[in-house]
């Protein structure tokens, strides 16, 4: 469900990160090569960036196939940012279509992307969004599951949690509510990135002191890729990452 990628480093093209590559994010919408569930991610597709000086991303998402967008390439070919996330997406059976329920979700600095699905949705959630101020239930952007769990990072990191642990506790809390649950989250506000991997791949590639890319799969024949551990939060940027078992953030 869903294929998604965030990167920092030196300032490159949109197109350089998600075009060019020849296993790249844009391919990967129409043919994955180590997507475990599903086939296809035609049910939209978002990229955010952040622009040197202004901490606040800009975001493009649209509600159908990147490749069917015609305006991109160009936004591509004359963006250029130091720091990116982006994602294609493969609607959860139940959850709303249209441009709001695809990632980037955003606030303030933040940016952020769901890649799995929650189990008996919206049922299973419901005591987790009760749980919620009715003011950040009543603001979701869309009524799809990656909205609720972008709800609940997003009340953690308002309440002061450290961006891997707002992931973390997250995704340890949707879990418990929704056992079997695929929950690879990516979180980053254009100096550092944290993502879990939990239930579908993930890897990243490391070029210490230069660039750090976090990724669904990757997205060329580079040797320096590494996969992250299945149920474990990584956080770092281009100075190193750091790996931690999602279980040491269990209450």
């Amino acid at each position: 469900m869903c294929r998604h990628l965030a990167h920092l480093g030196p300032a490159r093209t949109v197109g350089e990160l998600l075009l060019a590559p020849p296993y790249s994010l844009h391919r990967q919408s129409w043919a994955p090569r180590r997507q475990e569930h599903g086939t296809v991610n035609a049910d939209g597709f978002g990229v955010g960036w952040y622009a040197d000086g202004d901490p606040v991303p800009a975001r493009y998402r649209r509600s159908g196939p990147i490749w069917a967008d015609g305006f991109f390439p160009d936004l591509c070919r004359v963006v250029r940012t130091r720091a990116l996330l982006a994602a294609v997406r493969d609607a959860t059976s139940g959850c709303a279509a249209g441009e709001a329920a695809a990632a980037p979700y955003a606030a303030g600095p933040w940016l952020f992307s769901h890649n799995g699905a929650l189990t008996g949705w919206p049922a299973s959630l419901a005591p987790l969004a009760a749980a919620l101020p009715p003011e950040e239930l009543l603001g979701l952007e869309a009524r799809c599951d990656s909205a609720l769990a972008w709800a609940l990072v997003g009340h953690r990191l308002r309440a002061g949690t450290a961006p891997g642990a707002a992931l973390a506790a997250t995704a340890v809390e949707l879990a418990g509510a929704a056992p079997g649950s695929r929950l690879n989250f990516l979180l980053t506000d254009g100096r550092t990135l944290a993502a879990t991997a939990s239930g579908d791949t993930l890897w990243y590639l490391l070029e210490t002191g230069t660039s750090l890319t976090v990724a669904s799969e990757p997205h060329d024949a580079d040797p320096g890729w590494r996969p992250v551990p299945d149920t474990h939060l990584l956080t770092g940027d281009p100075g190193g990452i750091e790996l931690t078992a999602l279980k040491e953030f269990r209450a």
